[in-house]
């Protein structure tokens, strides 16, 4: 059973669980649940209360490129499960644990051109809080379940789902889409994933209610 938890009390709670070891932390949520955004304030703050010490693993920097997506006919579902590469993010997340190298350099997704930039941030070994935010981290079924055990503390983000649909609409009209191609993408792909993410998670140790 998930206890709630305020936003507020997040980065305490983690500062708290990591005085000699280096702690990795999951914020799961559907998509426009705020997953992004939580993760950079709770960094943010770790760092501010002890300069360095935490450090941000975004899941977008997994997904699959367009140069496979596109023959594979996977393209029109981008954001779900099958269009990452969940191995590499668990290969990540272990060397992560591990933390026996100078630094591991991780990639992150630029939302403007659509890839995913290799190496684009090191997280040094110095840094004692790995928080890393993803749809899919929670995911309760192969290959998605392998990364679980690698968690010391786990989040999930519950939003209503005409919240969501408000946030997705308003999302891709930023990005120049007309209403019609907006709203597709958000019933045929966004909202179908957010409703995995909150029917086949496991069970996370805190809720934050949105």
């Amino acid at each position: 059973m998930s206890a709630e938890i305020a936003r507020g009390e997040l980065a305490p709670r983690l500062l708290g669980l990591a005085p000699e070891r280096r702690v990795i932390a999951a914020i799961a949520g559907p998509p426009a649940s705020g997953k992004s955004r939580l993760a950079g304030e709770v960094v943010a703050q770790m760092n501010a209360a002890e300069p360095g010490c935490a450090a941000l693993l975004p899941m977008d920097g997994f997904h699959y490129d367009d140069l496979y997506l596109v023959p594979a006919g996977l393209r029109p579902r981008k954001g779900a499960p099958e269009t990452f590469d969940v191995g590499g993010l668990r290969h990540t997340l272990l060397r992560l644990r591990a933390n026996d190298e100078p630094h591991v350099a991780v990639p992150v997704f630029d939302r403007d051109i659509e890839i995913a930039r290799a190496g684009a941030r090191l997280i040094a070994q110095s840094v004692r809080v790995v928080v890393a935010e993803g749809n899919y981290l929670l995911l309760d079924r192969p290959p998605w379940n392998a990364l679980r055990p690698l968690f010391d503390l786990t989040v999930m983000l519950s939003v209503p789902e005409e919240e969501l649909r408000a946030r997705l609409m308003r999302r891709w009209a930023k990005q120049g889409l007309d209403v019609a191609e907006a709203r597709r993408k958000t019933e045929e792909n966004d909202l179908p994933n957010g409703r995995l993410v909150m029917e086949a998670s496991a069970p996370a140790d805190f809720v934050i209610r949105v």
